[in-house]
């Protein structure tokens, strides 16, 4: 297939799955064409993924642009043992959890001008919140998406990876093994203790949820602002 050729087939594919012998040709051949469609397919989800592992936005920033400096650099040697995919998301797994040890071991010594990631959340595909919520709602959905990303922090590895490769990425179990190289027993044993643990870690504020007052009856007919509150 001549490279021309390749590149239109993969731009008139790319509103659908493409196919991922010819992506991986045209990566190996070093199209721009190709690589750019695979950094807009994956930098938003592997970003989200980073970030839950790494507790600073620009390392999870940092670390997924490294991700693609490898997949780069690696993907002659890549023969499809394990789809694209899986082989994306294990590269970085390996490169989030390497700058975590890293982390632990130099006891954050170094002096971050970052915001405090306690404002900041993991980018996603869509937003939590309907833009035809009440303000109510809201707040009440952004709060409770903030309570557990603050939760799934808390969960120990390995579990959280698998909490959040399955629950939040949507893998299926197979592919979880490729990318973590664990059997199947093992990613289902780590995904129902990770479960456990954010259950735990979530029932106080669950339980302080189910005693607050109940959402206010909405205002039915004409009122001052006074009035409504």
């Amino acid at each position: 297939m001549q490279a021309g050729t390749a590149v239109g087939n993969l731009a008139s594919v790319i509103g659908v799955r493409p196919e991922e012998a010819a992506v991986v040709e045209q990566l190996k051949a070093g199209s721009e064409e190709a690589f750019a469609w695979l950094i807009s397919r994956y930098q938003q989800p592997l970003y989200s993924l980073i970030y839950r592992i790494l507790p600073n936005p620009g390392d999870a920033a940092d670390i997924t642009q490294e991700v693609f400096v490898k997949v780069f650099r690696g993907i002659g040697h890549f023969h499809g043992e394990a789809s694209l995919r899986t082989w994306i998301y294990r590269i970085a797994l390996h490169e989030a959890l390497n700058q975590r040890r890293w982390w632990s071991r130099h006891e954050r010594r170094q002096v971050t001008i970052e915001p405090d990631n306690e404002d900041h959340y993991p980018p996603t595909g869509e937003s939590l919140i309907d833009p035809h919520e009440s303000p109510f709602d809201a707040a009440a959905h952004a709060e409770i998406a903030a309570r557990v990303e603050a939760a799934i922090r808390e969960v120990p590895e390995p579990f959280r990876t698998v909490v959040v490769l399955r629950d939040i990425e949507g893998f299926g179990y197979e592919e979880i093994a490729e990318i973590l190289n664990a059997n199947l027993g093992t990613v289902k044993s780590r995904l129902m203790r990770g479960r456990a643990h954010l259950k735990n870690l979530l029932a106080p504020y669950m339980e302080a949820a189910r005693q607050r007052p109940s959402r206010p009856a909405p205002v039915t007919r004409a009122c001052s602002v006074e009035e409504a509150i």
